[in-house]
């Protein structure tokens, strides 16, 4: 075994969620942030990409008890290229009836950013980081 530790790659592009009802998460997901399907197995799941981001969401069994506490995901975020992005999705969210948890503010390190809550209550993140977006510019993945 090599003590050189491998190269992360792409960095963390997958997040899977239990929700509670499919069809309200999917219509978050794709209706307002314009993600789109990538792929629907069958009907209690469906795959959601943004082109660089995967987003698996599970239809959860409503006979199956679950300890949402114990559930340790705090909030998933969407990088925007800039900081107007931040504020025109807050606009445009809001318009839509989305509930927010906070309006966008900058950060002591630059990044500007808002949390808002998706239908079952998991906290989304809309933020604009310059050193991510300055190396996923550098990286060349971004159009």
């Amino acid at each position: 075994m090599s003590g050189t530790r491998p190269d992360i790659g792409f960095g963390m592009r997958h997040v899977a969620l239990f929700v509670k009802d499919l069809a309200a998460s999917e219509r978050f997901y794709v209706a307002l942030l314009g993600m789109h399907v990538e792929w629907r197995p069958d009907p209690q799941n469906v795959y959601l990409s943004s082109g660089s981001d995967n987003l698996a969401l599970h239809q959860a069994d409503p006979r199956q008890d679950r300890d949402e506490m114990s559930q340790r995901l705090d909030h998933i975020g969407f990088f925007m290229r800039d900081a107007d992005a931040v504020d025109a999705w807050f606009g445009f969210l809001s318009a839509q009836g989305v509930r927010m948890r906070s309006e966008p503010r900058t950060h002591r390190d630059g990044a500007r950013s808002f949390y808002c809550y998706d239908p079952d209550g998991t906290v989304v993140q809309i933020i604009h980081h310059p050193p991510v977006c300055a190396w996923e510019q550098g990286a060349g993945t971004t159009g």
